[in-house]
């Protein structure tokens, strides 16, 4: 069986090392990683989604955070705070460090993206192929008023510096509209046996990714069933404030709001939780095929469960 999945950061790689667990040893995992988070930071390239799947499924993740190295050490941080060279807000520990430099020496010495991504993970050995979703410069903003005026800041600003406090009048992925999807992308979606979507951001994340021209039309032309796992559990996401930009793109923040922000055009199935069976009706009323499972990811072995039930759902709704 051969499985894609569109995934974001800590939701995506926690749902991903579940289902790593969940399949047999011939299937295969390709993930086409969200890039709209990408930031240059001290003059290197971070990419916070592609890290995040990696470390967490070579093991090298801080499991309590859900980002970055476990056992980091914070030299440079505070030797660059020193030098009073910012930002402050955003946390590269020693570790972290290496890895984004590794990349930025790579990609300075003419190496694509998707080239470095799959050197890096020689090293992690996830378990999966792992492709970011496009070569090209992508960089999710988001456009806010506060007391500087209206005006548009990096999504890693909203989100870690801001704690998204200031409401999100627009979710803009500048670049996304002239990018290409990585190659490899459109591949994988087309020979596909299943297509999942993770519970990602729907709108920063796995929204992102079907930004880049070509993905979305490659899911929604795609012979494989598509399924998706709610990221909203009784009304609130499970984890972040994803209910922040669900608002500035107009869409509640329910279990069946968001599968209908999908729509029936892009996914065959959705998951929402037991909190949630009310929503059931009204999912499968707007043509998507739903059911109501334990979404908590409390554990490997939960998650797994989630897995083997979003594979059930895809089975059960195969085009």
């Amino acid at each position: 069986m051969r499985i894609v999945a569109l995934a974001g950061g800590i939701g995506g790689a926690r749902f991903l090392r579940g289902l790593r667990e969940a399949i047999g040893p011939e299937d295969e995992i390709t993930v086409i990683g969200n890039t709209g988070d990408d930031i240059h930071l001290f003059g290197l390239k971070v990419c916070p989604d592609l890290d995040t799947v990696m470390y967490t499924l070579g093991g090298g993740i801080h499991e309590e955070q859900g980002w970055g190295r476990t056992d980091e050490t914070w030299s440079i941080k505070a030797e660059m705070k020193e030098y009073g060279v910012g930002p402050e807000w955003f946390g590269l520990g020693d570790r972290d460090f290496a890895t984004h430099l590794v990349r930025s020496q790579m990609l300075t010495a003419g190496y694509t993206l998707s080239q470095v991504t799959e050197a890096l993970c020689v090293r992690w050995r996830p378990g999966v192929r792992l492709l970011p979703m496009s070569d090209d410069r992508v960089e999710t903003h988001v456009r806010i008023t506060d007391e500087q005026g209206t005006r548009a800041v990096h999504f890693q600003e909203y989100w870690v510096k801001l704690h998204a406090a200031v409401d999100a009048e627009a979710i803009v992925p500048v670049g996304a509209d002239t990018a290409k999807p990585a190659p490899g992308v459109l591949e994988a979606l087309a020979e596909a046996d299943v297509i999942l979507f993770p519970p990602s951001n729907p709108v920063v994340s796995i929204g992102t990714v079907l930004a880049v021209p070509g993905i979305r039309e490659a899911v929604a032309a795609a012979s494989a069933p598509v399924v998706g796992l709610s990221p909203i559990i009784g009304g609130a996401p499970v984890r972040g404030m994803a209910d922040k930009v669900l608002a500035a793109v107009g869409v509640e923040a329910t279990a069946e709001a968001v599968a209908l922000h999908y729509g029936s055009t892009l996914i065959d199935g959705w998951l929402v939780d037991t909190v949630d069976e009310a929503a059931v009706a009204a999912v499968e009323a707007g043509g998507i095929a739903c059911r109501a499972v334990p979404l908590l990811m409390t554990d490997v072995a939960a998650t797994a469960e989630m897995a083997r039930a979003a594979l059930a759902l895809a089975e059960q709704v195969r085009r």
